[in-house]
């Protein structure tokens, strides 16, 4: 019974940490059998905004003279989003959107590197559903600033008459490739990187469960498990940066048409 009990501790499978589950359920049939459920996706999207919030409540250094570590480390983070935005599009009008987007990426991703937690990014319907969204309001935006002049952005300049068809088509599902490539690029690289760990850490425990010699032995291996945490962490700073580095160069594509 002692093993059964253990063994259901612990998660079975790699990809069993990526299942969106019911939390807390409410059937109400007196209101034409409603049902509200908190999933863990849900709870731990509302988790990530209320850390975003007290991160930037502790870094708020209005009242005092010299600023604390959160201040510093949110302005550094503020001064990098802010280079990278009048580098790619010039104007600061967009920084709000980028540096929110940069920041619920970034919180999200190394929330679920806690363990026994839910990553908010290695769900599909989230990814997939930023991307799209991001396309659709950056579409509205090219459409907006140049009207049907627009479409010119699928017809190459210089583009021989006879091959309009072609690179328009072309052209076309390059551009609607993106509301599916931006946002499964940051799925599988937290989906990847979570996995190897799972394996890698479900390994080092039966390692460290067996016999003293073995265990001993088994230090070697869980050195190198310990670089791979933080090349994970530094995973999901790179991987919210280059989410966030590409919707500057789309929203910079919809403004200049290039």
């Amino acid at each position: 019974m002692l093993h059964n009990t253990n063994t259901n501790l612990i998660i079975n499978s790699p990809l069993e940490q990526f299942e969106v589950t019911s939390l807390l359920g409410l059937n109400a049939p007196i209101f034409g059998y409603l049902n509200i459920t908190l999933t863990n996706l849900g709870f731990y999207s509302v988790f990530v905004l209320f850390l975003i919030i007290g991160i930037h409540y502790m870094g708020n250094n209005e009242t005092k003279l010299l600023p604390n570590k959160w201040s510093i480390g949110l302005e550094s983070i503020f001064a990098s989003v802010n280079a990278m935005v009048r580098e790619q599009l010039g104007k600061e009008i967009y920084l709000p959107f980028i540096y929110s987007l940069f920041f619920f990426i970034l919180i999200a991703n190394l929330t679920g590197n806690v363990p026994y937690s839910y990553t908010v990014t290695t769900s599909i319907i989230v990814t997939i559903g930023l991307s799209f969204t991001i396309l659709t309001g950056v579409t509205i935006l090219g459409l907006s600033i140049h009207k049907l002049h627009f479409f010119s952005f699928f017809v190459p300049s210089g583009t021989p008459l006879a091959l309009v068809p072609l690179l328009v088509l072309i052209e076309t599902v390059s551009y609607l490739a993106r509301a599916f490539s931006l946002g499964i690029r940051l799925f599988a690289n937290m989906v990847a990187g979570h996995t190897l760990l799972k394996i890698l850490s479900t390994f080092l425990y039966q390692m460290f469960s067996s016999s003293i010699i073995v265990a001993v032995l088994t230090l070697i291996p869980f050195s190198i498990f310990l670089a791979l945490i933080g090349l994970e962490l530094a995973v999901s700073l790179i991987q919210s940066y280059v989410f966030t580095l590409l919707v500057c160069s789309y929203i910079k594509d919809a403004i200049e048409l290039h």
